[in-house]
């Protein structure tokens, strides 16, 4: 790791986890305050990702917490949530309720107006959106079965074509598992190469290398926080911890912001199935990380703060 955490950043890699917020530290219904979590217990100085902890500083990282209710009455969801982390607007408040899984009309024409993705683009700088979909997933799509949840309406908005199998199986496109696990056992790809987390980690640093900003997206936290399945939600966070490690192992910490956040929290309390009213964390590691996390406060602080880590022209 760097030797000063205020290096201005030259790229920022943005790690999106839905359904992930700060929680009770009681290891009875929060899987944060169970799994083993090596990588983010290092960066926090012991501090768990819990609300107990409140804004923790390092050297390395800052982790302060994000308020995903925007001033709406209503449990936050996810399609406002990730509208306003993309946008820096109150998309809640300008379409008059916390709404999702998946965009309606109204969120969805906030998107397409304009992202962060589409200011880098308009920068002259390079992002990808990382995950891969499979054949299925476009089928559907098409044939007008299912809509683009945000973050990918967000990219196909800014000019990128949605990453496929092929890019998986070639290692220029990401599972949202981390491993490839999903790829073989769900959908069938036998020949998906199966990683570990922390090699995923370290690949998707190799991928970002060739580019100004980078946004993965995780949703089996939101799953599993629907389903208060205590073990797996454990497992996975578990996982992401490796995928962290690697990351970041991987990673030049001196030019290199990585986020982590999410829309809305569910799986910190396994004692209810709905969405919380919880700050989710908001994680910054790496360059610049004290000065961009005081920035951040709420949702709509994030996507203008990545705007000034990449010094982005105003909007």
């Amino acid at each position: 790791m760097p030797t000063n955490g205020q290096t201005a950043a030259t790229r920022v890699i943005f790690l999106f986890l839905d359904g992930v917020g700060l929680g009770a530290d009681d290891p009875a219904i929060n899987p944060l305050a169970r799994a083993h979590l090596p990588t983010l217990n290092a960066l926090l100085a012991g501090a768990p990702l819990t609300a107990a902890s409140g804004r923790v500083r390092t050297q390395h990282a800052t982790l302060t917490p994000l308020d995903a209710t925007l001033g709406v009455p209503g449990r936050p969801q996810s399609a406002t949530g990730q509208a306003a982390l993309l946008t820096g607007r109150n998309v809640p408040q300008l379409v008059g309720e916390h709404y999702g899984p998946r965009p309606h009309p109204p969120v969805r024409a906030i998107v397409q107006a304009g992202t962060l993705l589409s200011q880098v683009r308009d920068a002259g700088k390079r992002f990808l959106f990382v995950n891969a979909y499979p054949p299925g997933y476009f089928e559907v799509v098409n044939r007008g079965k299912r809509v683009l949840s945000v973050m990918p309406l967000a990219a196909v908005s800014a000019g990128q074509a949605l990453l496929t199998h092929e890019d998986l199986l070639a290692g220029r496109g990401f599972s949202a598992d981390f491993t490839n696990q999903g790829w073989r056992t769900h959908l069938g790809f036998a020949d998906a190469p199966l990683l570990t987390p922390a090699q995923a980690g370290r690949n998707l640093a190799a991928q970002a290398s060739a580019h100004d900003f980078i946004l993965f997206e995780h949703w089996l936290t939101d799953v599993q926080g629907h389903g208060q399945e205590m073990e797996a939600a454990v497992a996975n966070l578990e996982a992401f911890d490796g995928f962290l490690g690697g990351l970041i192992e991987a990673s030049d910490l001196a030019h290199t912001l990585i986020v982590m956040t999410s829309d809305h929290g569910n799986v910190e309390d396994l004692g209810t199935r709905n969405h919380t009213m919880n700050p989710v964390p908001g994680l910054f590691i790496g360059a610049d990380h004290a000065a961009i996390a005081a920035q951040t406060h709420d949702l709509t602080d994030l996507a203008p703060a990545l705007s000034q880590a990449l010094a982005l022209p105003p909007k």
